[in-house]
């Protein structure tokens, strides 16, 4: 098998604390990684590196993880730029809005959703993005739920059954009847094509006990479950996911003393959404508070038409450094080992022997740049296993 030497790195972020300074981001500088079939081998000082068969020289760039993207909405037809503006103006956001992207998303062939979800992949792609989650969720019939996750499947193995995302117009006032519907025929239709299963359990969704049948449904049918909970107000979602075991609780932008106390005793990853809070003026969640107690969080694009339309990583690490309490360092590891967590995958967001050999190379000498120049497009060419892309 071919090995190929990357020297010449300026700056090398692997995420092992027993690498180069020690820290947790595990810094290498003046450093090298050889990758083998796919697979880093070797990572190191530039001068120790063993010979190869394949020399780059990446000329004192930067090179990290690739980003992990634990939070997706990507099949969907249409867009809420109107529903954006008006928030702009000052109106409210609330969870209806999706009705009009299901609405979208059913009138679309097949051909539609899965050019669109393409063009998403190849931005996030191009953004340092190596591994990403995508939900269904726009579909909210068994037809529809089912498509879209045969779209996603064709692009990622980490798809979502959110067959509970909001309940669709044709069963308002039938809520019982929808849940029956989500949990027996679409669950039945849905559960091949997905890894996970999960529900959006806030105001104007679903409640903590529809959330709960839904979860323990998935569970039984196989799948594992995640959350979104605590975006537009305090509930009991994100302890229902603890106590689940869900691998994340998504969103997070309310959180109480006792979440907090259960997310630090508990695996579930907190995943936080910037982009939400930035597309929807919303208030900021408190992520020094989480960090500080010692809970995993990962931070995520939740790309969608309507609250966070941004497949860039790079932009959520800069929000949340500037405006969530993160240190650069932190916010580095939560876009990528922490997604990673969240995604429960012990193969990517890190850079040492036996990791996929998936990063970005940064046309900056540092990491520190991802925040500290917000809306640059800093990188400049992505390595996933064996592909080279600029």
């Amino acid at each position: 098998m071919t090995t190929v030497l990357h020297t010449g790195i300026g700056e090398l972020v692997t995420n092992d604390p027993a690498q180069g300074d020690g820290s947790r981001l595990g810094v290498l500088t003046d450093a090298a990684l050889v990758v083998e079939d796919g697979s880093v081998v070797w990572v190191g000082e530039r001068r120790a590196a063993p010979a190869a068969d394949e020399r780059r020289d990446l000329g004192g760039s930067a090179v990290v993880p690739g980003f992990v993207d634990s939070h997706a909405h990507l099949v969907f037809a249409g867009d809420r730029a109107e529903e954006f503006a008006a928030r702009m103006s000052g109106q409210p956001y609330a969870a209806g809005g999706i009705a009009t992207t299901v609405a979208a998303t059913r009138q679309a062939g097949d051909a539609t959703l899965a050019h669109g979800l393409a063009r998403l992949a190849r931005e996030m792609r191009r953004g340092g993005i190596t591994t990403f989650e995508c939900k269904s969720g726009y579909g909210l019939s068994v037809e529809h739920e089912a498509r879209s996750l045969a779209v996603a499947a064709k692009l990622t193995p980490e798809t979502t059954f959110l067959g509970a995302h909001v309940v669709p117009p044709e069963y308002r006032g039938r809520r019982e009847e929808y849940v029956e519907l989500v949990t027996g025929p679409m669950l039945a239709a849905c559960a091949p094509l997905a890894r996970w299963v999960d529900v959006f359990c806030d105001r104007g969704a679903f409640d903590v006990d529809e959330a709960r049948t839904v979860l323990e449904a998935g569970m039984a049918a196989g799948l594992v479950p995640r959350l979104h909970a605590g975006q537009l107000e305090p509930g009991p979602g994100i302890r229902l996911a603890v106590e689940l075991g869900a691998a994340s609780v998504d969103h997070c932008t309310y959180t109480t003393d006792a979440d907090v106390e259960a997310l630090a005793a508990g695996t579930t990853v907190a995943t936080l959404l910037p982009g939400v809070e930035f597309s929807t003026r919303s208030p900021w969640p408190d992520a020094r508070r989480l960090l500080d107690a010692g809970v995993t969080v990962a931070l995520a694009t939740d790309c969608n038409p309507g609250t966070s339309y941004t497949s860039s990583m790079a932009f959520c690490i800069a929000l949340a450094v500037r405006d969530m309490g993160f240190t650069p360092a932190e916010a580095l590891w939560s876009a990528t080992a922490g997604g990673a967590a969240a995604l429960r995958r012990t193969d990517v967001g890190r850079l040492t022997p036996g990791h996929r050999a998936d990063f970005a190379v940064l046309d900056a000498p540092s990491y520190l740049h991802l925040a500290y120049r917000p809306g640059v497009p800093l990188v400049s060419e992505v390595v996933t296993g064996t592909q080279h892309a600029s």
